[in-house]
């Protein structure tokens, strides 16, 4: 078998509650797939890995520096929000969050990502 090891960033697509103040519990984590593999990708061997291609998108960023969880998502999200203003231009409910170090790295790099309508 082919071994790809782990790509950066890592990508967690996440949801928000209906409510807007929790995040859902499911979460979507997707590595990058090296061009070199992207016209003939390997077979995953595990059946809860799935090789999707996903359509460009245009988001807006922000980096923030350490751990990961909900709260720290919410108030970056929250914090982005008020730098952005009011606008439907960004979708409310999903979120992605891109890390780019292990998560063993106590001021490790991320990113909330604000996706851009269609």
């Amino acid at each position: 078998g082919c071994h790809l090891g782990m790509t950066v960033p890592v990508l967690n697509e996440i949801r928000l509650t209906k409510e807007g103040t929790e995040l859902e519990r499911e979460v979507l984590t997707a590595y990058y797939l090296p061009g070199e593999f992207q016209q003939n990708p390997p077979v995953p061997v595990d059946p809860e890995i799935h090789i999707t291609e996903r359509a460009p998108l245009r988001v807006i960023t922000r980096i923030f520096y350490g751990m990961t969880t909900e709260e720290t998502i919410l108030r970056e999200i929250s914090l982005l929000w008020e730098l952005l203003g009011s606008t439907d231009a960004m979708l409310r409910d999903t979120y992605i969050v891109a890390s780019y170090e292990n998560p063993s790295v106590p001021r490790r790099r991320n990113e909330i990502w604000f996706i851009r309508r269609a």
